[in-house]
């Protein structure tokens, strides 16, 4: 390496990021980061299993068994073993593939969803246990949220679909401390995952959004194993004139961010939202407050004339379906989110599908929804202190006009659910895909202190 090149290595973000994934001490980690990140592990894995019962999840596990060896890690919902970046992949589409996995509003990402599946196909190849899995589950993390604060959301803001562009960096620091790659190693690995990741907003409502996810898990994990096998990476990925920070995010970036790795733990602020219903992230304030007014005042819902949703502009650019056709287009519709609350108690997985989504009391509810953004979300603070929330308006029949506010949904970080609520949808996620494997969540619970975890689905 000449001197040149070491200097680089040594400098920007993605040495940064380097230096500390390779050095970070375990028991650097505080238990409430590692909690979450259990959570977040429980929670996701769950998630793939219900994705598992997918169409698009079955074609990535097909995939994966035409064109992977057999190798040491599972594929969830499937019975053959197979290479760490099949099984990254197909794990990932099939933990995105019904919009039921947590968000971070640093970078407004779906971390988990590529995170997870990533490090838990690195651990099950290097025969990693529990805790080594956790551990690399925090790198990932942190090192993903660090970079959605650096860009402040501006990428997300201008089109890109940030899962798929700061995902593999996620994915690939999780593989890169599962893999003890040392500082030089990890930061070619990062250059590699960034030079090459992307994803644009227009997957939103097609198969595209679960394949990205997957292909970013994916991502991550062979750029840390090509870094392993000896390439080298542009370290300078991010400040490079043609970089990421010009391409992706305007020139804007505070690189500061990554100097504060391990001192601020993103994992616990600004936190994770796991979701409680298996649509858009945009729709759950405004789904609890409809329930909350529906319970409170006990209303019918053919009582209702309209329901007006008055929501930030992020929440109209993500909700881009009034009249959906498909399931997929019902997870991005607050017509549905509010109508299958109403009606069912939440929009529930048993609601997407082609018959739940024809009901014509679903359709007739649907029609009286209507959005807009107020006055009031010109307010830069207001915006920050409820990104995705909702004002509502109720009109009945009689004349009455119910209103409701929320700023963020339960499950937020900051109404977050407990553990048993977790245990409780993981155990429905697994009941909707089929799957009988009662001791999986008592182990994964326990996994602290597990061994190994390549017979975790055994």
């Amino acid at each position: 390496m000449t001197q040149a090149a070491g200097s680089q290595q040594q400098g920007g973000a993605i040495g940064a990021m380097a230096r500390w994934i390779a050095g970070l001490e375990e028991n650097a980690i505080p238990a409430a980061v590692r909690g979450v990140a259990l959570n977040c592990l429980v929670d996701t894995i769950g998630v793939i299993a219900a994705g598992s019962a997918t169409p698009v999840a079955a074609h990535a596990r097909a995939l994966a068994a035409i064109s992977a060896a057999e190798g040491a890690c599972a594929i969830i919902g499937g019975d053959r073993r197979c290479d760490l970046r099949q099984a990254a992949f197909a794990n990932g589409v099939a933990a995105h593939a019904l919009d039921f996995d947590d968000n971070c509003y640093a970078g407004f990402v779906h971390g988990s969803a590529v995170i997870a599946p990533a490090a838990l196909a690195a651990a099950q190849h290097a025969d990693a246990g529990g805790a080594q899995l956790i551990t690399a589950f925090v790198v990932g993390a942190e090192c993903e949220y660090a970079l959605g604060l650096a860009t402040a959301n501006v990428l997300y803001d201008q089109g890109w679909w940030t899962t798929g562009v700061l995902g593999p960096v996620g994915a690939c620091a999780a593989a890169a401390r599962l893999l003890r790659l040392d500082a030089r190693q990890t930061a070619a690995a990062l250059g590699l995952a960034v030079a090459g990741a992307a994803g644009i907003k227009a997957c939103f409502g097609s198969d595209a959004k679960a394949f990205l996810a997957g292909r970013a898990a994916e991502a991550g994990v062979t750029a840390a194993l090509m870094a392993q096998a000896g390439a080298s990476g542009p370290v300078d990925a991010f400040e490079h004139r043609n970089g990421f920070i010009k391409l992706f995010n305007g020139g804007r970036f505070d690189a500061g961010v990554f100097e504060k790795l391990g001192q601020r733990w993103t994992l616990l602020d600004p936190g994770v939202d796991v979701k409680r219903i298996p649509v858009c992230l945009s729709s759950h304030a405004a789904v609890d407050v409809a329930l909350d007014l529906a319970q409170e005042h006990g209303i019918d819902p053919g009582e209702i004339e309209a329901i007006a949703c008055n929501v930030p502009p992020i929440v109209i650019a993500n909700l881009v379906h009034d009249d959906p056709a498909t399931p997929q287009q019902a997870q991005f519709s607050m017509p549905f989110a509010i109508a299958a609350a109403l009606l069912h108690g939440a929009p529930g997985l048993a609601q997407l599908s082609p018959q739940a989504l024809a009901d014509a009391d679903l359709r007739a509810l649907m029609a009286r929804v209507s959005m807009f953004s107020g006055a009031v979300w010109e307010d830069a603070a207001y915006r920050a202190a409820a990104p995705e929330g909702a004002e509502l308006s109720i009109a009945l029949r009689d004349g009455r006009v119910l209103q409701g506010f929320r700023d963020f949904a339960r499950g937020a970080a900051r109404y977050p659910l407990t553990v048993e609520e977790i245990g409780a949808k993981f155990e429905g996620c697994l009941r909707y895909a089929g799957l009988r494997m009662p001791a999986l969540l008592p182990s994964l619970r326990a996994l602290e202190t597990r061994g190994s975890v390549r017979d975790l689905f055994a």
